[in-house]
């Protein structure tokens, strides 16, 4: 594959940028205030930027076209989660969550029901979390740096890394806020421009892509000679009888086969397979082999209505469990600005979603071979040199190569950040020391993890994410601000249940992936059950336990629900986090605009 120049240039202006930001902000942090919540002085509107550029990850840059590519309507439920997410956040979470007072998640749990022990199983869990959510980030990176510049997988997994942790190692919350804001908007142009540019081209040409209409029930078709290479051990799914010309590993020359319809052909990494002009396109195993089934929503019956409202479940409850979107509310001055952030972000998102759909879409016409590599979150990256040749092809792929490095690069650092501040506040003493320490360490390992673990469609690894955070703090979260009658014991004990059904389910569909598929539905989207179930122990062991209330439940209530002018808000104790200096020079500083 030929360098693209403009690829590289972008990939570099992006690192340049956020390193200068993050260098320029870091300048004035320089105590564990800053450095756990940016001294609670982060306006409505940047936040809600910042908030919107590391949520917006590798899943919702690259991931949402590939769904959309792969399974049509049905994955529509995705971006519709991931926003509406918000939704139940601000409702019930986002305003007593600042007025608490704390600045991690554990915090917050002690805050409320006055348990080391459950602190300490909160921190667990944020770590599981924020590790689980990283790896795709880093995958994705590889994969966009493979298909793009034509190296190695882990090149892309180490460049972000590495600029993460300079980042977040040298000034924590308050360097990443400007750069994370920074970023969303420049993810905003990096996929409008390339859709609006490519729509115009289809429109343009007056004809459906080469692939086919979407309207067409037939699958997608190859428009001429296709040479398709295997990059990853792959299973696909043949809709009609199929002549190719193929090379596995090691054959000394190419040679013709027959694949017989509704058969299921699983090629190793390696294979080069040659496919006629007006061939239906092969799909991978699990996507819609039909353009009929890729419109109709749910055309696998029960098993698509189960997954989608399993999906409905993680996603929607989901997001106020994410440590790293809950501790950006804890920068906000007050309840009022935590609520005002959430309206803002449930705007830019849903402006944002708009974009990756309609690219899924095209690329269904446009790269139908990606549903045979089952490379399809690689589709925003390959649309563009497919529907306009030439230099100008390169220039748009070159920008949303830019925008997807941005998305690897905000929530890999707002991950970074709050899996460094739990660390260090909840193993060590919290000071400035101990949360870059607590950084260099933790970011190793999501990288090991990266490189050791095969590669999965990205926004399917972060709904797992979402599964956990659901069925692990969602309960704790909903139940500790409204409902006087939880107990330290009940959420314990609902928190470790439901996160041992999500960590169960992510083994046995680990191992039926490098087994041959298994497993039930309910292995990869568990959490029309395991919320429920969560849910229901917290509640019946806090009514069994009744002892486990805090003494002071009223006046946490209290402080959770009064509004923020009657002055009831106040910092957890500071003096559990970083030195007596450190709190001298905190002072009453704000944000430089």
């Amino acid at each position: 594959m030929q360098l693209n120049p403009w690829a590289l240039s972008g990939i570099a202006t992006v690192a340049v940028l956020t390193f200068y930001l993050g260098h320029r902000s870091s300048r004035f942090a320089n105590t564990t205030h800053d450095f756990l919540v940016a001294r609670r002085t982060v306006r409505s509107r940047r936040n809600a930027a910042a908030i919107s550029g590391e949520y917006l990850s590798a899943a919702s840059f690259l991931g949402i076209a590939g769904i959309i590519l792969k399974d049509g309507a049905d994955g529509l439920w995705f971006p519709i989660g991931f926003t509406a997410g918000y939704l139940a956040l601000m409702l019930f979470v986002a305003a007593p969550l600042r007025r608490s007072g704390a600045y991690t998640l554990p915090d917050f749990l002690e805050a409320r029901l006055g348990s080391v022990v459950l602190r300490r199983c909160g921190t667990f869990f944020v770590v599981f979390i924020g590790i689980l959510y990283m790896v795709p980030q880093l995958q994705g990176a590889g994969l966009a740096l493979t298909t793009v510049l034509n190296v190695p997988g882990w090149v892309g997994a180490v460049t972000v890394t590495v600029l993460v942790g300079v980042n977040v190692m040298a000034g924590g919350m308050r360097a990443i806020t400007v750069v994370q804001a920074f970023q969303y908007w420049l993810k905003l142009f990096a996929i409008a421009l390339p859709a609006f540019v490519l729509c115009a081209v289809f429109l343009a040409g007056g004809k459906p892509g080469p692939a086919g209409s979407l309207g067409a029930p037939a699958p997608p078709v190859f428009a001429e000679q296709t040479t398709v290479d295997i990059r990853t051990d792959v299973a696909f799914e043949v809709g009609t009888l199929t002549q190719v010309r193929i090379e596995h590993p090691g054959d000394p020359a190419p040679h013709e086969e027959i694949w017989v319809q509704g058969s299921t052909q699983e090629l190793p990494q390696g294979t080069r397979v040659w496919f006629a002009a007006g061939t239906p396109v092969p799909t991978v195993s699990d996507a819609a082999v039909t353009n009929a089934d890729w419109l109709h929503p749910g055309s696998e019956g029960l098993r698509d209505l189960l997954q989608t409202y399993s999906l409905i479940f993680a996603t929607f409850l989901g997001t106020m469990g994410l440590p790293h979107v809950l501790v950006r509310f804890y920068t906000n001055p007050d309840g009022r600005a935590a609520r005002r952030t959430t309206v803002h972000v449930l705007l830019l998102l849903g402006l944002f979603y708009l974009f990756p759909t309609i690219l899924g879409a095209l690329s269904r016409m446009y790269v139908p071979e990606l549903l045979v590599t089952g490379q399809t979150d690689a589709a925003v990256l390959r649309l563009p040199s497919a529907m306009v040749p030439g230099v100008a092809g390169q220039v748009l792929g070159a920008v949303v190569l830019a925008g997807a490095f941005a998305a690897f690069l905000s929530t890999s650092s707002g991950l970074l950040v709050s899996l460094a501040g739990v660390v260090s506040t909840d193993l060590s003493k919290g000071r400035v020391l101990d949360f870059r320490i607590a950084a260099g360490v933790v970011g190793l390992v999501p990288l090991a993890l990266a490189l050791l673990l095969r590669p999965n469609d990205l926004s399917l690894s972060v709904g797992m994410s979402f599964a956990l955070a659901a069925s692990t703090f969602s309960p704790l979260l909903v139940l500790g601000v409204w409902w006087r009658g939880l107990t330290w014991p009940g959420a314990m004990a609902g928190m470790i249940i439901g996160g041992g059904l999500v960590l169960g389910a992510l083994v046995v569909d680990l191992v039926s992936r490098f087994t041959g598929g298994w497993a039930p539905w309910f292995a990869d989207q568990p959490a029309l059950i395991t919320v429920p179930v969560a849910f229901a122990v917290t509640i019946l062991v806090s009514l069994a336990t009744p002892n486990g209330k805090p003494a002071d439940v009223n006046g946490v209530m209290l402080r959770l629900h009064a509004p923020d002018r009657l002055g009831f808000m106040r910092d957890r104790a500071v003096a559990r986090f970083g030195q007596a200096e450190e709190r001298t020079r905190m002072g009453r500083g704000r944000h430089r605009k």
